[in-house]
């Protein structure tokens, strides 16, 4: 609710005081604040996809899915954790990402927020088109410093303005994947027969194929946890303007799955 964050909205207050005037016994707002930010940043104990998918946010799109996690720790500590980049990879291949990125979280000891962020993609291209879409982000400007790393699937940085958070983040991301697939369309000259590579249309395909094969039907943009609660029903919470709307990609996505199904099941059935 501190005005210097800039995260709080008058329906935030509204609401706020509607609980307190409810609740006349609760403890002061800063007792049961810190007492919540204690329990967020406590990740003691946790394994690195422990702490990867305690704050978990996905966006997928033409076949490419990217993670992005809220990690509260310092960037540097958490890039010296044991195995990291073994524990990265399996993570990204047991959820099937193509994209982590990591925003770490933590206070100084002036108790400021600090915030920074890590990259993880072994597609070359993919990963170079997502770092260069934040370098040069003016709206809004991250003010990204790179930071030190020694893996060439990891880039890391210091962000340098630290009001944005990843709900500002995700815009970025999805301009990133524009610009990624703006850069993979066919040249002209040649048959339009796709606006992706043959690799991405035979990845979609199996991952089609794999999602019928074992009984799934849940939409590949849903996280495999419960979604984040937002903060409160603000104007742009999605709580806030009923149901969200369908993509054409998940649409044409579901669309290939029916007909990849009954051409299964045809065949089948003429054996």
């Amino acid at each position: 609710m501190d005005l210097k964050i800039g995260k709080a909205t008058p329906k935030d207050s509204k609401y706020v005081e509607k609980l307190e005037a409810l609740f006349p016994d609760l403890p002061k707002r800063n007792d049961i604040f810190d007492s919540l930010q204690k329990a967020k940043f406590d990740v003691s104990g946790l394994t690195t996809e422990q702490m990867l998918r305690k704050d978990q946010k996905t966006i997928y799109r033409q076949g490419v899915k990217v993670a992005i996690s809220a990690v509260y720790m310092d960037l540097e500590a958490f890039l010296q954790r044991s195995n990291l980049l073994a524990d990265l990879h399996a993570f990204c291949q047991a959820h099937s990402y193509d994209v982590l990125v990591a925003m770490t979280i933590f206070f100084n000891t002036h108790n400021e927020p600090v915030r920074q962020l890590a990259i993880f993609c072994p597609h070359v291209a993919l990963q170079t088109t997502i770092c260069e879409v934040l370098e040069r982000s003016h709206s809004p400007p991250l003010k990204l410093t790179p930071a030190s790393s020694t893996h060439p699937n990891l880039h890391a940085y210091l962000q340098g303005n630290t009001q944005v958070s990843r709900k500002k983040l995700l815009p970025l991301l999805q301009e990133a994947l524009s610009a990624y697939f703006d850069s993979m369309k066919i040249p002209s000259g040649q048959p339009e027969t796709a606006d992706v590579s043959r690799e991405q249309v035979d990845k979609e395909l199996d991952r089609a194929s794999n999602s019928l094969i074992s009984g799934l039907s849940q939409d590949e943009e849903d996280p495999p946890l419960p979604p984040t609660p937002m903060n409160s029903l603000v104007d742009e919470c999605p709580l806030d303007q009923g149901l969200p709307k369908l993509s054409a990609e998940a649409v044409f996505e579901k669309c290939s799955q029916i007909s990849l199904s009954q051409s299964t099941t045809a065949s089948l059935s003429k054996k």
